[in-house]
């Protein structure tokens, strides 16, 4: 997958400006893709040379002149065939994880301090989606928004991030208490 895929996804949902989408990955596009803001800028000026989307200015009174871009139906053609080709498995690539597996050999108080932030990390991550997915979906309740509600792509790629935020929670209280175990039982032999 390219960023350009995703800045694509981002802009179904109607026109949006280079800042309101920096804001879209913020939160609803980060679960699955990071882009830094000048990636963003970046990216949306070679979409649109490509004719993916296309920009218009907008004047405004007390503020700068903006743009606003939406996919134009060349984007949604490469969007199609985006989503026609197979898509592979992705793996964890995690810095705190390469740190847990030499936890036998390291101070373990500095991975429980991380594993807390982590945590703590997820934690925030899950209060974010769930009233995301709230915002989404309205007054319905989620089984009859997944039935018929709008727009199902993104409620859907937040349930993923929060599951996996879920996860990462789960997994961290998890090493946690097993390596305080650790600690106690080796301080007694």
């Amino acid at each position: 997958m390219a960023l350009r895929h995703a800045v694509l996804a981002a802009l179904l949902d109607g026109e949006l400006s280079g800042y309101q989408l920096t804001k879209v990955f913020d939160i609803g596009v980060a679960n699955f893709w990071h882009a830094q803001p000048q990636q963003l800028y970046a990216e949306l000026t070679r979409l649109e040379k490509d004719g993916l989307i296309a920009g218009r200015e907008v004047v405004q009174e007390t503020r700068p002149t903006k743009r606003l871009f939406q996919v134009t139906d060349a984007g949604l053609a490469e969007l199609e065939e985006f989503t026609a080709a197979f898509a592979k498995p992705s793996f964890i690539r995690d810095d705190l994880l390469v740190k847990v597996q030499a936890a036998d050999h390291v101070d373990t108080e500095t991975l429980i301090d991380q594993l807390t932030e982590r945590a703590a990390f997820a934690r925030a991550k899950i209060d974010l989606f769930g009233k995301l997915l709230r915002k989404i979906r309205g007054d319905l309740a989620e089984e009859e928004f997944l039935r018929h509600g709008r727009p199902i792509g993104p409620y859907l790629t937040c349930l993923r991030g929060l599951a996996l935020e879920e996860g990462n929670r789960d997994w961290c209280e998890r090493a946690i208490t097993v390596l305080r175990q650790r600690e106690h039982t080796h301080a007694r032999h």
